[in-house]
């Protein structure tokens, strides 16, 4: 049964993208990447990666993990690969899809390119549109027909089975039940529990990919599945029709900061008031922040480790006017404990406010009032984070990051290897040295 997604998974072509489609896709290729290097320093993707290597051991088909250099399973290296992305809260996303597609979609991307030995740079850039645009639509079609609000692997698995069952070579009959198969064994996690309480599970995003590729070789020997209701629905027709035409590859956000998309707002407003009225932290007496209900409950004002960071609205804005930047090292080790910080975040006053939930999911708001010392109150106007579609960041400031993110852990002469080699990524161009600048370990 051919489906428009099956067909726009199976036949779609790289001369069928638009030459700006392919550039974006190199862009998000490079965002991922660097965050993939800064997040293998992490205690959540060491801990997975030495599962993975213990317990999903290569086979006939091998890929090495990212960063890493042990082979496994594909299966396996993109659940290691996508809880690697996910354990630095700095990867691109989607506003209503409230979630994240290429966390899962690139490492499941990478690892059936090598266990496949598929080297073609063209055949590779059309899965990652593949992924970025069958992904979103299936975050959508997800939030609309479920009460509930999933992580980003309960819908991100659907987007991953279809890339596998493009590289197995698959027809209509089996895509579908491989999306079937993928939709009824993601990971319907359930958001809101790991923002109340933050630990390593996060986004799900590894967890959908691993199920995604394994519903995929399942449906290659013939196991079945239950049609997959967020594609095959009537109510959610609109999103899979427009398939080709409309490329919602263009509405994934940059992140400027490693840190919950919604508390970047707060984190701009109160470093413009900090650059506008020439403020220092020791001028601050507390912070007043006002947002939407759901980034309200990132509630850990004193964070233990990075995942409680990372998911904290008060403590992000704090480091960030302490240190006048906020990058990785400004939600893990010392900084933890920086006294300075410690004190804004603690100290800070969190509201919400009806036309900010109103606005949200589309729009993510948030407005910060400093009061100082000496009793003045500086305020910022309704403020959106930086890096939105309809703003996207520039190439620079996203070269800039990756070099960030990359240099400290694999060394700056690699880091521009693998730049060069996702910019170079096209047709004719084959993906090796990419691979292997991407597998060893960090």
């Amino acid at each position: 049964m051919k489906s428009a997604l099956s067909e726009f998974a199976l036949e779609l072509g790289y001369d069928d993208l638009d030459d700006d489609v392919k550039v974006f896709a190199r862009r998000c290729l490079l965002d991922i990447v660097g965050v993939a290097a800064a997040g293998s320093t992490t205690e959540m993707s060491q801990l997975m990666r030495n599962h993975v290597a213990e317990q999903f051991g290569a086979g006939e088909k091998a890929a090495t993990m990212l960063f890493d250099g042990r082979r496994v399973s594909p299966v396996g290296a993109a659940l290691a690969g996508g809880v690697t992305i996910d354990s630095v809260d700095a990867h691109d996303g989607h506003k209503l899809t409230k979630g994240h597609v290429g966390c899962g979609v690139v490492p499941a991307v990478l690892a059936l390119s090598e266990a496949h030995a598929v080297d073609d740079a063209a055949e590779l850039l059309t899965k990652l549109v593949i992924g970025y645009e069958l992904g979103t639509r299936a975050g959508m079609a997800l939030h609309r027909t479920a009460p509930d609000y999933h992580t980003s692997g309960a819908w991100v698995a659907v987007a991953c089975a279809a890339l596998g069952a493009r590289t197995l070579g698959l027809d209509h009959g089996a895509t579908r039940e491989a999306l079937g198969i993928a939709e009824y064994h993601g990971p319907r996690s359930q958001m809101m529990r790991v923002i109340d309480h933050p630990t390593m599970i996060k986004d799900g995003s590894g967890w959908g990919a691993m199920a995604g590729l394994s519903a995929a070789y399942l449906a290659a020997d013939g196991f079945t599945g239950a049609p997959a209701i967020t594609v095959e629905a009537d109510e959610v027709a609109d999103l899979w029709g427009d398939l080709g035409s409309r490329w919602r590859i263009f509405e994934q956000y940059f992140k400027p900061y490693p840190v919950c998309r919604w508390a970047q707002p707060a984190v701009e407003a109160a470093l413009d008031l900090c650059r506008h009225h020439d403020l220092e932290a020791a001028d601050i007496d507390h912070l007043e922040i006002t947002t939407f209900h759901e980034a309200s409950r990132l509630a850990t004002a004193a964070p233990a480790n990075t995942e409680q960071a990372q998911y904290s609205l008060a403590f992000p804005t704090a480091a960030a006017i302490v240190r006048g930047r906020l990058g990785v090292a400004e939600v893990d080790g010392e900084a933890l404990s920086d006294p300075e910080i410690l004190r804004l975040s603690t100290g800070a006053v969190i509201g919400e406010r009806d036309a900010f939930n109103d606005e949200f999911p589309a729009r993510r708001f948030a407005e910060v009032a400093i009061v100082t010392r000496s009793g003045h109150r500086f305020y910022s106007p309704p403020t959106e984070a930086r890096g939105d579609p309809e703003a996207h960041l520039d190439y620079d400031e996203i070269v800039t990051k990756f070099i960030d993110y990359a240099s400290p852990v694999v060394g700056h002469e690699r880091a521009s290897l693998i730049r060069s080699e996702i910019e170079q990524l096209d047709s004719g161009g084959e993906v090796g040295t990419l691979r292997g600048l991407l597998s060893s370990g960090a």
